[in-house]
């Protein structure tokens, strides 16, 4: 399984924001879409990436405020990506080697959508589904063996 079966499936809705947007504004648009990350554009390029991860630091570094800054001053400015051609296996194995949830997907340098790990892990959880009833039905359908006459 490849990443653009997974954005096949999840659909191409993007929630883009650009570095000089406020972090407060930033957030009540993560509350308001239910969503656990923005990517960071400007000038159509990916500059950046904002989770609820650099949110929580930010809290906590202010004592509970996001204050006044700008995505600019908090977001990770330096995301890692895949490509729609990367097999879910290494998308995993990214996720957990960089310790991050969600990826931007890029081809050359448009951005194609963003996978989260609950994406990931909700298509592999259903590739695997549909090969057990496969499997079932295989066995199922178990063809009778002729018997043999004891020698």
């Amino acid at each position: 399984m490849r990443v653009s079966d997974i954005l096949k499936v999840k659909g191409s809705t993007l929630f883009t924001v650009t570095p000089d947007t406020s972090l407060h504004e930033a957030v009540n648009s993560m509350a308001e879409h239910d969503i656990g990350s923005l990517v960071v554009m400007e000038y159509g390029d990916l500059v950046g990436m904002l989770t609820f991860r650099e949110v929580i630091l930010t809290l906590h570094k202010n004592g509970g405020s996001v204050g006044t800054s700008t995505i600019r001053k908090v977001m990770d400015d330096h995301p890692i990506t895949c490509t729609p051609e990367t097999d879910v296996n290494e998308v995993r194995r990214m996720m957990l080697e960089h310790h991050v949830r969600y990826l931007p997907v890029m081809e050359s340098r448009a951005l194609m959508g963003v996978i989260s790990f609950y994406d990931v892990a909700k298509a592999v959880v259903e590739e695997q589904g549909f090969e057990n009833r496969l499997l079932k039905a295989y066995i199922r359908d178990w063809p009778d063996e002729e018997r043999q006459p004891a020698r």
